[in-house]
């Protein structure tokens, strides 16, 4: 029986413990602050936040390069000769780091390469999925393994709301004339992967306590997602009263099992402090 191996990148922000858990390999993609580059993973949320307060500037982001893929995969090639790999990608829509995934393996065998046109909450929730499968079923084909994994990618859903239009202006993801109206109304845009691509979906306006409760009920009204499990998604400086309340809804929706997942630097770097969001697969 060959041994599959599952891999990811950072933007998966899939918690640690699980990644231990289930032996999936997770290659850091790169943020830069100051002109010095961090491994995703090696730099605090908080030094990013301090840095922006400093400076009123947000530090860029930057993918896997192919000569890191192939590193990667060679390391796990060594250390399992008779493995398979199968990568679940970072939306190829938002970021190189899967053509560079691409460009890496050419010369290499047994690795499937899938992209999961998701991020963070709904990137993991794909690789979970995965995971489910090889824990069911170990022996498994890995062309089956891939072909069921690329089958709940279009069923993989995300939303989230940033904590603050901060965060989106200075990165240029909103112009300033729609950063001023919405920070007078309070309004919070709802963020959703459609197709691969970060778009704006829905304007909320009001305090996080309620919004976060609109996004979530709204999240739950609008897709069957699958009880069995369901991704809920935060930025440091969210307050613990929201991440209850959240976990309440969920647990009256039926939801069997709720993990909560931490936006790392890469993500937060986009989205910033206090934002909230939902993941899960549809049924």
């Amino acid at each position: 029986m060959r041994r599959i191996i599952l891999t990811t990148e950072s933007g998966a922000d899939l918690p640690e413990e699980l990644a231990k858990k289930y032996n999936v390999q997770v290659v850091p993609m790169h943020v830069i602050m100051d002109g010095k580059d961090y491994l995703d993973g090696s730099l605090a949320v908080t030094e990013i936040y301090d840095y922006y307060e400093r400076t009123r500037k947000i530090p860029s982001t930057t993918s896997t390069n192919s000569h890191e893929y192939l590193e990667f995969f060679t390391k796990i090639k060594n250390d399992f000769p008779e493995c398979t790999i199968v990568h679940i990608g970072y939306t190829s829509k938002a970021s190189s780091s899967f053509q560079n995934a691409i460009i890496a393996t050419e010369g290499l065998s047994d690795i499937f390469l899938i992209d999961a046109l998701n991020v963070t909450g709904g990137l993991t929730a794909i690789v979970m999925y995965a995971v489910t499968l090889l824990e069911n079923e170990p022996s498994i084909d890995p062309e089956r393994l891939v072909e069921m994994i690329k089958l709940v990618v279009p069923k993989s859903r995300l939303a989230f709301v940033p904590g603050s239009l901060d965060f989106l202006r200075a990165g240029g993801r909103v112009s300033n004339l729609a950063y001023l109206g919405g920070a007078l109304l309070k309004i919070k845009p709802r963020i959703e992967l459609v197709d691969g691509n970060l778009t704006s979906t829905k304007k909320y306006r009001g305090s996080m306590d309620s919004v976060s409760e609109k996004l979530m009920r709204d999240y739950l009204d609008h897709y069957n997602i699958d009880r069995k499990q369901l991704y809920l998604l935060y930025s440091i400086g969210l307050d613990e009263r929201i991440k209850q309340r959240m976990t309440e809804i969920a647990s009256e929706a039926g939801f069997n099992n709720v993990i909560w997942i931490q936006a790392g630097a890469m993500i937060s770097t986009h989205a910033g402090p206090g934002g909230v969001g939902v993941s899960g697969l549809e049924v």
